[in-house]
């Protein structure tokens, strides 16, 4: 399910159901980069937080080798394989955020602060 669609049937706001997009850095590091389900994630910028010269998306088949977690499903915490993950700055103004629970029709809600514990989240502007 797209942000768009889960925005709409559950009446949650947009920007408040992120996108988590896999990614591969020049270095072959993985990284999931955390945007609001209303923008576009800036990659000059994602691989700025990540000290790299630059970061690619992974194609969805390969997304979800590396998470374990089909597209649309991919909740912020809980990898299969782990990875660096950055929180957009504009998601850590809110208290709580909503992120794939694991399958495409299931919305995980996270403690924006437990999410920052858990996985060491790097907070950056990586959206546009």
């Amino acid at each position: 399910m797209h942000t768009a669609d889960a925005s709409e049937a559950t009446g949650i706001d947009l920007h408040r159901i992120t996108k988590n997009l896999v990614s591969k850095t020049r270095k072959g590091e993985y990284a999931l980069l955390v945007v609001p389900g209303d923008r576009r994630v800036d990659l000059k910028a994602a691989a700025k937080a990540l000290g790299t010269k630059n970061v690619r998306l992974m194609p969805f088949s390969e997304a979800e080798a590396i998470s374990g977690y089909p597209p649309g499903g991919t909740p912020t915490i809980g990898h299969k394989t782990p990875m660096k993950v950055i929180l957009d700055e504009e998601l850590a103004g809110f208290e709580t955020f909503f992120c794939g629970g694991g399958s495409k029709d299931r919305l995980l809600e996270l403690r924006v602060d437990d999410v920052k514990r858990l996985t060491d989240a790097i907070v950056a502007k990586i959206s546009a």
